[in-house]
């Protein structure tokens, strides 16, 4: 697991290195240039590492590369805050055993019952796992899913009542998903879970296939969406996500009339 890992070290620094140009980090132009983005020695020269340590980098070879040279590297691929914790992250020490579907402790469920606004539990991959009354009357297309498509992404990208429920707003809220969802597949590389998961989406969604190409990362908890209910009209909500401190895989995402 932790070579592979490694091959996703490689990957985002390849898609950040790709989207910037010599202008926008104050290099000159040299010559013409066959991909987009800067090349691989810019990005050594940027951060003050020899052009054979990234290259390493790069293809995912058995390289650890220190926090000072992780922080460098954040500074010269322009990241923010959230890319710099998700390069960090990658670029530290995994061990992550094979990807299984969370349980809810009941402690959990109970606070779900005792809430009155929507509430559900989520786990690392999506996966819808626990949810109240509230949460039901208003996702009522992803709780009546079958459990192996109870899955946020699955109804976002795949079910077309997600369009008709966030209504002009599906793109932007979709798109949120995936770079949330995107955190978590780069610490699972290779996991059928995950891999499997990403496939069905690519397959069923050329929004997703666009999309999952940019590589974005997005680590934010909380926010604004208007629902378009059925009976109810345009509903606005802002929601934050917590993390239970048993086990922080699972999240309780809170819905509040705004």
């Amino acid at each position: 697991m932790a070579e592979r890992t490694r091959s996703g070290l490689g990957e985002f620094l390849r898609s950040r290195r790709a989207r910037l140009t010599p202008v926008a980090v104050g290099l000159p132009e040299r010559g013409r240039r066959r991909t987009p983005g800067l090349r691989r020695e810019e990005v050594a020269e940027l951060a003050g590492i020899g052009i054979d340590w990234y290259v390493r980098l790069e293809q995912g070879r058995d390289v650890s590369p220190s926090g000072a040279t992780v922080d460098a590297l954040a500074r010269a691929l322009r990241l923010d805050g959230a890319e710099h914790a998700h390069l960090r992250a990658l670029a530290g020490p995994r061990g992550l055993p094979p990807f299984v579907r969370e349980s809810v402790p009941d402690d959990l469920r109970r606070l779900l019952d005792t809430l009155t606004q929507p509430a559900y539990v989520t786990g690392c991959r999506w996966d819808l796992l626990a949810w109240n009354a509230a949460a039901a009357e208003l996702f009522g297309g992803l709780v009546g899913l079958p459990e192996p498509d109870r899955n946020s992404l699955v109804y976002l990208f795949l079910e077309p009542d997600a369009k008709r429920l966030f209504g002009a707003g599906w793109a932007d809220d979709a798109r949120r998903v995936l770079a949330k969802f995107r955190v978590a597949h780069d610490l699972h590389p290779g996991d059928p879970a995950f891999t499997g998961l990403t496939a069905r989406l690519r397959a069923g969604s050329p929004e997703f296939a666009r999309w999952w190409d940019r590589h974005d990362i997005d680590r934010g908890g909380s926010g604004h969406k208007t629902l378009h209910h059925p009976d109810r009209g345009a509903l606005r909500f802002a929601y934050s996500a917590l993390h239970p401190t048993g086990n922080p895989a699972l999240k309780l995402v809170v819905y509040t009339p705004a």
